[in-house]
């Protein structure tokens, strides 16, 4: 492995450390004034290492709590807090029967309790109860499209939100008169309270209007049922909710570049908010790549380029893979041929797609590696089979669930 490859993955891995779970939710903790009975509600991908390290934390007011996250990724028992494991992307049963366990455990608590909701990327699929007339395969069918026609996480969670009784505010409203003290891990370029999971306990500010907008924006086929559950306004304004981000993508892309410097790389944080294409965020990114190689600009080697967000796949085919490993994979043809150059780009919480790899790491060989294998570059793009090209000459990044979930971390190299 090149020293470029070695040293993107070592900057990312410590980088990590910045957004896990344990250490920003005991320190939100003893900022926070929480009182009375306190009952622990977690949801999302990280809900495990939040849940473990509030209820360290809570000795002599914790009641009871719920972790409800993604298949493979609990950890071990947590004293007195159930452990649900459900589906992502698309909610399946076991989100409704967790969720519905939720709701009976804040069902009875008076103005002097208090719900801990530790809320993490992922919720908006594990977290579900479908709204009355809506069934849990409308609500998979509407998600489907969604993903595959492309849509960003801010339209879908507009749509989600609408189908759900618990997302859009709706799970503060079930959990009066008790207070909510929601400490948040953001995953949701913006960081804004009411997308994350489709915003559960935060007053929503988007609009039936835009619902209706981004069904006929990308030409969805939905039944009158959703379109009338599309049409009821959501929460505008709540009075028993604190929240709190307590890490997100710019928290990881910042640390990045510290580390960076620190290695002796030139560094930039080009963004936290990339939002585009992920094959067309590819191309640019090798795009620099060769501009610094050729011109020396706009940073000289060694350096390192940061940058995060969360990029769309627009599936027109039928192979497998994820946005980041589609970037990583689109960018190796502009990387052809430079000297030690590496570019890394994964999920910050393990899995990429529906896939069990992070990302990919591609380098100035990757491409002439796959020629040799007869790879075709536009094909395997077309067919929306990064993961196959990229296992096949080894530039997959696995790193197993990470216990984090903030959005992605790309990493381009030049030693």
């Amino acid at each position: 492995m090149s020293k470029a490859r070695k040293d993107a993955m070592l900057i990312a891995e410590n980088a990590l450390e910045s957004v896990l779970p344990e250490a920003s939710v005991k320190k939100a903790l003893c900022r926070l004034d929480i009182s009375g009975r306190v009952v622990v509600v977690a949801v999302g991908k990280a809900a495990w290492k939040m849940a473990h390290a509030a209820r360290d934390s809570l000795e002599g007011c914790f009641v009871e709590g719920i972790v409800i996250t993604k298949y493979g990724h609990c950890f071990g028992d947590i004293d007195g807090i159930e452990l649900f494991e459900a589906g992502h992307p698309i909610p399946d049963e076991n989100s409704v029967i967790a969720t519905e366990r939720a709701l009976r455990m804040v069902g009875n608590l008076t103005p002097d309790d208090t719900v801990l909701f530790l809320l993490s990327g992922g919720g908006s699929a594990l977290f579900e109860k479908p709204a009355e007339g809506i069934s849990l395969a409308d609500i998979a069918g509407v998600t489907e499209q969604l993903l595959c026609c492309g849509a960003d996480i801010t339209e879908i969670n507009t749509i989600r939100k609408r189908l759900s009784s618990v997302k859009g505010g709706k799970f503060a409203e079930e959990a009066l008169p008790a207070r909510i003290v929601s400490l948040v891990l953001s995953d949701v370029v913006g960081d804004r309270l009411d997308i994350i999971a489709s915003g559960p306990a935060c007053a929503d500010t988007t609009t039936t209007e835009e619902a209706v907008q981004i069904v006929e924006k990308y030409g969805l086929k939905v039944k009158p049922c959703i379109m009338n559950s599309l049409r009821v306004e959501t929460p505008k304004s709540l009075t028993n909710i604190v929240s709190e981000i307590i890490g997100s993508v710019a928290t990881v892309c910042n640390n990045a570049l510290e580390i960076a410097l620190s290695m002796g790389y030139e560094a930039q944080l080009l963004t936290t908010t990339l939002d585009c294409e992920a094959r067309e965020a590819g191309r640019f990114m090798a795009a620099i790549a060769r501009e610094i190689a050729s011109n020396a600009r706009p940073l000289r080697r060694p350096c390192a380029i940061i940058f995060g967000g969360e990029t769309v796949v627009r599936i027109t085919g039928c192979g497998k893979g994820g946005r980041n490993q589609e970037l990583a994979l689109a960018a190796s043809r502009g990387l052809q041929g430079i000297g030690n150059v590496a570019l890394l780009s994964i999920g910050t919480d393990g899995t990429d797609g529906p896939t069990d790899a992070a990302g990919g790491l591609v380098d100035g060989d990757s491409y002439d590696r796959l020629l040799s294998l007869g790879v075709d570059l536009h094909e395997t793009l077309k067919n929306n089979d990064s993961y196959g090209a990229l296992s096949r000459i080894g530039d997959l990044v696995k790193t197993g669930p990470t216990g984090t979930n903030v959005n992605d971390l790309g990493i381009l190299l030049l030693g």
